[in-house]
């Protein structure tokens, strides 16, 4: 005997709430109780009870009579442009990924600490294993390194007094001393190649990207017996970068 499905529980009075909201939105100006109840079809007395309801929320705001969306719904809306951009980098980097044959990195410094935004790669061409994090170790990998390249020296030293230079693996740079002298002496648009640094028989390479006061890195990586493709990978993204930047639709603030 055929099963039925069961028809899905709906709440009728979060419905006339949304109901409600999109009404207010259509109105740039603003709009009144009554005008919403009409245009919503609900009673004006239960208009009443979900506006109020939805401006102590701080989903509505009313001034002089006419409802207008508060800061809680603009921080939805704003939490889905957050999310949009975000997908954008992600089908971005996984473009290049599959133009280049490697696998690519998004990554910002922000709020003194290195952040991962994004990562495109395939079972064939694994990203980099995260072992150690990577806001703590930024001076072993090639992605922490061209951040803090971009940094001012206060900067820097802050970030290093916070997590201090240490060995990750053999090849990881020895010292303070040494790290700085090696950002130090990176030319502008510069890209930064790290060799088994942060991962044994792995090499990367960074390109900084400045935006403002902000820090930003694409990067990329390979299997060490496969070093001889880095350079070329990292040049070829680095002469693509304008055209990438704009594809990504640029946003430090995401």
């Amino acid at each position: 005997m055929a099963t039925q499905t069961a028809a899905p529980t709906l709440i009728g009075s979060v419905q006339r709430a949304l109901r409600l909201l999109e009404a207010v939105a259509s109105h740039e100006d603003g709009a009144p109780a009554k005008q919403l109840a009409r245009e919503t079809g609900l009673p004006l007395p239960t208009t009443y009870h979900l506006l109020r309801t939805l401006t102590h929320e701080g989903y509505l705001l009313r001034e002089k009579g006419a409802f207008y969306l508060g800061e809680a719904a603009a921080r939805l809306a704003g939490g889905g442009a957050v999310q949009n951009r975000r997908i954008k980098i992600e089908d971005s980097l996984a473009h290049w990924r599959d133009e280049i044959g490697v696998p690519v990195y998004f990554a910002l410094y922000r709020d003194g600490e290195i952040e991962l935004v994004a990562v495109a790669d395939t079972p064939n061409s694994p990203a980099v294993e995260e072992w150690a994090d990577f806001r703590e170790t930024g001076h072993a990998h090639a992605i922490g390194q061209c951040l803090l390249s971009q940094l001012d020296l206060k900067s820097r030293q802050d970030h290093l007094d916070r997590h201090p230079v240490e060995a990750i693996t053999p090849y990881t740079v020895r010292n303070r001393r040494m790290l700085l002298e090696r950002l130090g002496g990176l030319g502008r648009m510069e890209p930064l190649v790290e060799r088994q640094e942060y991962a044994l028989g792995t090499v990367c390479a960074a390109i900084p990207i400045t935006a403002g006061s902000i820090a930003a890195t694409l990067a990329i990586s390979l299997p060490l017996h496969q070093e001889e493709r880095l350079l070329p990978a990292v040049e070829r993204l680095r002469t693509e970068i304008g055209s990438l930047i704009s594809s990504l639709a640029f946003s430090i603030s995401i």
